[in-house]
């Protein structure tokens, strides 16, 4: 049997050695074999010392208890229980147990600080809650008193929101039963009040999954769904932003590290699937108003589909087609004419139809979407009816709606018996909301040639003759956009137009004149822009367009509006306007055998060379483009969708190509504007933007392009454009723009390193093309200053520094040798390691930097007479080594010129080198 005093002094010797697991197991066993109180005592005391040791506080505490139940006066005990409790927070018992040590040992002066300390700790603690607390209840006090002062009770809900964002206020609000007070400033009917209440709850749930479930409970999914169906779009957007603050947290997507109450939720899942039903039948009740209807689509845009589809759990997707799809569809199919149609805003049709596109795209397999298919095809056939035509007009208007989400199901829902010939019955109907449902359906239908070429045979004449018949404005601008949209359907190609000669022309000015005419409602002005974004292929008609500056203007004001379905329309008529759109090569063999088997061979319109698009992108920024497009990409909104994005980058692109434009660009806001472009979106829309900003940074001053914190989020961009799939231009303009960032200061250098540019600059310093690496080493130069990069070069076992010294001798590429020289010479200024170094990678270190102080240009030499400087100061058996070769005379040459201005510098640095040679005692003074 085993001794426990030898088991003790095991445990001791294990404490000492820092083995703590090891000297726990060791006075555990002899906790158990021994009786004796005292005994007991001291084994509970050093097993909390390990406790305390492991940083585990609340066993260290309990052990030190029970050693002083023992003896009370256990001072040993009693300080290792205050030094956990204090861990733990418990700030007033750990006071009470130092205050007993200190009794019993009052000139201990570990004691005395302590408790000094932990008194100061209290008072600050009891201040701070105190301070908070009277705040919050004082806040109350004013907004629940209806005889308060508009004034004073406005102050008190701002100062509220501001509470709620704090942890330390959240938490007050939260256990002074804020909520109820919260839930009764929502009852007062004061839309400032419920506001306030909504964007306080709001701060409470961002960021503590704990709180945000309970307010969850407190509140009720119901209520809060409830408060974003008013038909006031702040309120609606405050609770839409509170709902997702709660999803984010639930979800963990806040990003934020919960901490110890993570433990305390149970299994979220079933709150946010209740969410989710409850958003859904919102979309079909006739309480809600179009702004709730339109916040309960952006949140399902938001939080259904998948961020990545690396992720393969698809579950939420698959829930909202089974429980929701038949609920969205009704969205779609609403006509806004019919007196029975649900509240809608301008923008829902396109929240839902962009909400279809996103479910369809997150599907992961052909059974998964045959589903999605067959739930819409039996909706729409299961709305057809020869005796009720209102149902008819329903089933088009969801086809219509489907068409401007996932366009491949549409056009096969278009193939369904009846649907074709249904729309063009509808358009030779004499009411004129059937001629409106089956226009708008008419054009959707027409996107791709194919379908067109269907509708030109069977639907142009039907058109011409409504535009002919009707005296209704909205009917008449909708037919001429369906003839617009077939007329451009040969696209850019000059030899596939679909109407004579001169009918595009006369089309768009019927649209500018739509769209200047300011009696006309939105609605309708919009289908003006939207015929523009198809006529604008023809060249003609964006030469004239982009010349009418009032037209111009109309569009940019209309894009600043509230009704978001325009930005698509209006981003691709600029994309037409700049000619940003992807041109495939055309190589002349190819044509020349395209000629020969008699294939088609696109041609391209003589206005459409460069000098002529040049000129439309001057008009555009003198109208005051940016302004526009910097207001679209701040729309806050899924109708905001990734190919609008990628769209609007393309014309930032476009407007960013000549460096004289850039100016303007940055001055108008433009280079901000460009930041959330290149973050998100689609692949091609991120590189165009990266690439437009590459061209800002690369010759602005970054903190006047993008101020404050921006500028840090622009280096990932630039970094993403180093890639080798990349293009020559793409990386060449992205190293200047990184060259121009890494000279401001260290920080932004330690972003860039962050972002793993350094390999990728680099690999670029052995690339073939002249600029290339010129650019890339001229970055290196200004990253040498960074510690980090320093060290990369001073590590063994690798040829940057010797690269670095070789490209100092490419004197066919002076601009080259000036970064090399210039790295070279702040790498040796940094680090005397360094000097030594470069004497040992290569043995053309001597004849490279002879060759360096005799160049003739200035830049070279001065950079090279440095670098001599640098070794010569570096240590004495280097200066030795420089004086022993021609280095000696070179500099002496250098030193003993006349002082000449531009050269000054120069002498200046070889006379510091000589003084240096003086110092050592390698050369004497003659006088």
């Amino acid at each position: 049997m085993e001794d426990p005093v030898q088991l003790k002094e095991e445990g001791n010797k294990y404490f000492q050695s820092n083995e703590y697991g090891q000297a726990i197991q060791c006075y555990s066993k002899a906790l158990k074999l021994i009786t004796d109180k005292k005994m007991q005592a001291v084994l509970y005391r050093n097993r909390s010392a390990c406790y305390l040791k492991q940083d585990n506080y609340v066993q260290a505490a309990a052990d030190a208890s029970k050693a002083i139940d023992v003896d009370a006066s256990d001072i040993k005990a009693l300080f290792r229980r205050c030094q956990a409790l204090e861990k733990l927070g418990k700030l007033d018992q750990a006071y009470k147990d130092v205050q007993r040590c200190a009794t019993l040992e009052p000139k201990n002066r570990t004691f005395l600080e302590t408790l000094h300390r932990l008194g100061t700790n209290i008072q600050e603690k009891l201040h701070v809650q105190f301070s908070t607390d009277s705040r919050v209840h004082k806040m109350f006090e004013i907004l629940l008193d209806k005889n308060s002062e508009k004034e004073k009770r406005e102050k008190a809900a701002n100062n509220l929101i501001v509470l709620g964002r704090e942890d330390a206020g959240a938490e007050q609000i939260f256990q002074n039963n804020g909520v109820n007070l919260l839930m009764q400033l929502i009852e007062s009917k004061d839309p400032e009040m419920i506001l306030s209440a909504i964007r306080t709850l709001s701060g409470m749930c961002t960021g503590h999954r704990a709180r945000a479930t309970a307010i969850v409970h407190l509140v009720g999914i119901n209520k809060i769904c409830s408060i974003m169906a008013v038909d006031n779009e702040e309120i609606a957007l405050a609770a839409c932003n509170l709902l997702q603050n709660i999803v984010d947290s639930l979800t963990g997507e806040d990003k934020k590290a919960h901490g110890k109450q993570e433990a305390l939720v149970l299994d979220t899942k079933k709150d946010l699937k209740i969410i989710t039903t409850h958003l859904l039948d919102m979309l079909v009740s006739k309480k809600v108003s179009g702004h709730g209807r339109d916040q309960a689509l952006n949140l399902l845009n938001k939080n259904i589909p998948r961020y990545d589809l690396k992720n393969k759990d698809n579950s939420k997707s698959l829930f909202v087609v089974d429980a929701g799809l038949k609920k969205i569809l009704k969205v779609l199919g609403q006509v806004p004419e019919l007196p029975n149609c649900l509240p809608l805003t301008p923008n829902t049709r396109l929240n839902a139809s962009v909400l279809v596109n996103k479910l369809y795209d997150d599907l992961r397999c052909d059974p998964e979407r045959d589903n999605f298919r067959i739930i819409c095809e039996e909706y729409i056939t299961g709305s057809f009816d020869p005796k009720d035509m209102e149902k008819n007009l329903h089933a088009i208007q969801t086809v219509s709606g489907i068409l401007q989400g996932p366009f491949d199901l549409g056009n096969k829902l278009l193939s369904l018996q009846g649907v074709m010939e249904m729309m063009v019955a509808l358009t030779g109907s004499e009411n004129e909301v059937d001629q409106l449902v089956a226009v708008e359906a008419l054009i959707h239908a027409s996107t791709k040639l194919s379908r067109a070429s269907f509708i030109i045979t069977n639907g142009v004449s039907l058109l011409k003759d409504i535009y002919k018949k009707t005296k209704n404005e909205k009917i008449k601008i909708r037919a001429l956009v369906g003839l617009c949209k077939l007329g451009s359907a040969g696209g850019t190609d000059y030899a596939l137009r679909q109407f004579a000669e001169g009918s595009t022309d006369k089309l768009a000015k019927q649209c500018r004149k739509w769209l200047c005419n300011p009696s006309l409602d939105i609605q309708t002005r919009k289908w003006a822009v939207e015929g523009l974004a198809y006529l604008t292929l023809d060249a003609d008609v964006k030469d004239e367009f982009v010349e009418d500056e009032q037209s111009l203007k109309a569009m940019f004001e209309l894009s600043k509006t509230s009704d978001k379905t325009i930005l698509y329309s209006v981003a691709t008529t600029l994309v037409n306007c700049t000619n940003s759109y992807d041109v495939k090569e055309v190589i002349p063999e190819m044509v020349q055998l395209a000629k020969f088997s008699k294939q088609h061979v696109p041609e391209q319109h003589p206005k459409d060379k460069k000098d002529f698009v040049e000129k439309r992108v001057k008009r555009l920024l003198k109208a005051d483009v940016i302004s526009a497009l910097s207001c679209m990409v701040k729309a806050d909104n899924s109708i905001l969708t990734d190919q609008t994005k990628e769209q609007l980058s393309r014309v930032f692109l476009a407007l960013c190509e000549d460096p004289k434009d850039r100016g303007i660009i940055v001055a108008q806001g433009g280079g901000k504007a460009m930041i959330p472009l290149a973050l998100e979106g689609t692949d091609v829309g991120k590189i165009k933007a990266s690439h437009g900003l590459a061209k800002i940074a690369a010759v602005s001053n970054p903190d006047i392009a993008f101020p404050g914190e921006r500028v840090y989020e622009v280096v990932r961009p630039l970094v993403s454009l180093l890639n080798t799939e990349r293009d020559g231009i793409q990386n060449f303009e992205a190293l200047l723009a990184l060259t121009n960032l890494s000279g401001k200061n260290d920080k932004l250098r330690q972003k860039i390193i962050k972002e793993k540019a350094l390999p990728e600059i680099e690999n670029y310093m052995f690339e073939n093309h002249e600029q290339i690496r010129q650019a890339a080493t001229e970055c290196m130069c200004n990253l040498a200053l960074n510690k980090e990069v320093k060290e990369r070069f001073m590590a063994e076992g690798n040829d940057r520094l010797k690269l670095i010294i070789l490209l100092c001798g490419e004197e066919d590429e002076v601009k080259l040798q000036r970064a090399a020289a210039g790295t070279l010479a702040m790498l040796t200024g940094a680090e005397k390691k360094l000097c030594h170094k470069m004497t040992e990678v290569t043995t053309q270190w001597m004849e490279i930097l002879q060759r360096l102080c005799l160049s003739e240009d200035l830049q070279v030499q001065h950079r090279g007479v440095v670098i001599a400087y640098n070794l010569i100061n570096a240590d004495k058996e280097l200066a030795k080594k420089l004086v022993e070769s021609e280095m000696l005379e070179i500099l002496t040459v250098i030193g003993k010129q006349a002082d000449v201005p531009n050269k000054q510098h120069i002498i200046n640095a070889a006379r510091e080198a000589l003084v240096k040679c003086l110092d050592y005692g390698f050369i004497k003074t003659v006088s």
